[in-house]
């Protein structure tokens, strides 16, 4: 996606919002840590969700932060990281033996047994066995952290965190509760939403458009996202809006994405602060804007 300039961030946090208000809903908390992750904009998601609905859609994963706050009775997940679906099904099929792995592995690895466990050969596990490597590397990696590189292979290094929560059993408990019966899908997102009906609500959030080369994470899968993924997804949008499903869309305040959505797609932007906490420079952290579309 091009950018034209640095200056569209700072028009937009202008015109953040700052009354929120309080959610009334108790946000559950993910048992994951994911890039982008949702839970700092929670009350912002909450604040702008249709109040009544049919079906919960989420194509875009990650950690799952929104469906977690709102635990709807119908909900389809899905994500093209098989290893993140995987894990979903594990917790959600087979809770007790995903923690029984967990309280294998050492609760405060050195380097050498983070690598020993990133070099497993995990995808040829069960479920839960993928499930229980996967939270236990995402606990343990640098700033929790997914990465693959073209061959699929998880290359991101280790985080050398001093007590790390590698099993936090009572949260993959409550997880796996609130997605029982929920439907898991590893499929693109165009087509997942395909089903969705009117009345029904979708949430996307995709790799975000990147504000700078630094900021740029979207190597989640070895095909990563890029502009022709994200103007796809515009379309997708756009013809849900029109079929009277709710959408509810996050992405950065490049000017890119204001682009994509300007007035004339039938897009509402609202600017919303965030803090970014993944970048490969520690200076270049800290507050941010991000869009909320509808």
């Amino acid at each position: 996606m091009g950018r034209r300039g640095d200056g569209v961030a700072g028009i937009a946090a202008a015109r953040v919002q700052q009354d929120v208000g309080a959610a009334s809903e108790e946000a559950g908390r993910p048992f994951i840590k994911w890039a982008g992750g949702k839970r700092q904009l929670l009350p912002y998601l909450l604040k702008h969700r249709p109040k009544t609905y049919g079906s919960y859609f989420e194509p875009f994963l990650g950690g799952g932060a929104l469906f977690f706050a709102l635990r709807p009775t119908k909900a389809v997940l899905s994500d093209v990281n098989e290893r993140l679906i995987r894990t979903y099904r594990g917790v959600r099929d087979d809770v007790d033996s995903v923690i029984a792995r967990l309280k294998k592995y050492k609760p405060r690895p050195t380097a050498d047994d983070f690598y020993r466990v990133r070099s497993e050969p995990a995808d040829s596990g069960t479920d839960a066995q993928v499930a229980a490597w996967f939270i236990y590397l995402n606990k343990t990696a640098f700033n929790g952290l997914y990465r693959v590189n073209r061959d699929n292979q998880f290359n991101v290094p280790f985080g050398r965190y001093a007590s790390p929560n590698t099993c936090d059993e009572a949260t993959l408990r409550a997880c796996s509760a609130a997605l029982r019966g929920v439907d898991l899908r590893l499929e693109d997102f165009e087509s997942v939403v395909s089903k969705a009906k009117a009345g029904d609500f979708v949430y996307f959030d995709p790799p975000y458009v990147p504000l700078s080369a630094t900021s740029s994470f979207t190597s989640y899968t070895s095909d990563g996202f890029g502009t022709k993924d994200q103007t796809r997804l515009r379309d997708v949008a756009r013809k849900l809006k029109q079929r009277r499903v709710h959408v509810l869309l996050s992405n950065s305040s490049a000017a890119a994405v204001a682009e994509l959505y300007a007035d004339a797609f039938g897009f509402e932007r609202i600017p919303v602060p965030a803090t970014r906490s993944v970048n490969s420079k520690a200076d270049a952290r800290g507050a941010i804007v991000e869009l909320l579309i509808k």
